[in-house]
């Protein structure tokens, strides 16, 4: 089943598995999410992060939004066990091999009607590593449908490789000439599922114009045999969650006392 996943993934850039997570555990994992939106809220900070793009400017209102922190294992050991789910990562191992290391993860709300639209991208430009290992997991927390802003691909786009200035806030005619967001394929999802892609994949989403909240959170990792290319300001919190970090050092992983 892992060699027939992996075939799919390696083919086509993404694979969505359906079920991943229980019923019960959703329930449990979107009563923490709620908890993080409420203390976001009150904490007077800029939480909205909308894209912003011109490619997607004519499709969403101007009070458009999308709630949004990094590290939901910085808020909740709940949110820590559910990144270290054994069956996730018995599929990310078998995408990236054994050594698994968590980049960071995302938290994303799209509000009904408004709930922000995100342009076709590729990750790559955001966190790119030496060996190209990158791939995110979106866990749903609700389902997630064409009106309510799913997820979209393009299918085998991630044979295009690392396309500069792929970040999705200016247009590129080796992306856009052939592709649009209205024409990439929408992953419609249900409670529990998960979409795994690569982050060469090229990616996005229409807003929400249902009357329902989409919760997901997305998961980035990459292998422990690869590393982050230096420079990049992204977070990267270098957590194993299985396996071994190669190119782990004192400086890197932020012990910088004496």
């Amino acid at each position: 089943m892992t060699k027939k996943i992996k075939s799919i993934f390696n083919d086509q850039g993404y694979y969505l598995k359906e079920g991943l997570f229980q019923k019960k555990e959703i329930k449990i994992f979107e009563k923490e999410f709620d908890k993080i939106i409420l203390q976001l809220r009150k904490s007077g900070e800029n939480i909205n992060a909308r894209w912003g793009s011109s490619l997607t400017k004519s499709i969403e209102p101007e009070n458009s939004e999308v709630i949004h922190t990094h590290n939901v294992q910085s808020y909740s050991s709940i949110m820590l066990n559910m990144i270290q789910n054994s069956e996730l990562l018995n599929l990310v191992e078998s995408l990236i091999g054994q050594d698994i290391v968590l980049h960071h993860t995302k938290l994303f709300l799209k509000p009904p009607k408004v709930g922000a639209a995100f342009p076709l991208h590729q990750d790559w430009s955001y966190f790119p590593t030496k060996k190209n290992s990158m791939i995110a997991a979106i866990l749903h927390l609700t389902e997630s449908n064409e009106e309510m802003g799913c997820l979209r691909v393009v299918p085998a786009s991630h044979k295009l490789g690392k396309v500069k200035n792929s970040h999705g806030h200016v247009s590129k005619s080796k992306i856009h000439k052939n592709n649009s967001l209205e024409s990439a394929v929408p992953l419609v999802a249900k409670r529990g599922d998960v979409v795994f892609f690569h982050c060469c994949t090229l990616h996005g989403s229409m807003i929400n114009k249902s009357s329902k909240p989409r919760k997901t959170i997305l998961v980035q990792l990459y292998s422990g045999n690869d590393e982050v290319i230096d420079g990049n300001p992204h977070t990267n919190v270098q957590l194993v969650l299985r396996g071994w970090n190669s190119s782990a050092t004192r400086e890197g992983v932020g012990n910088l006392s004496a």
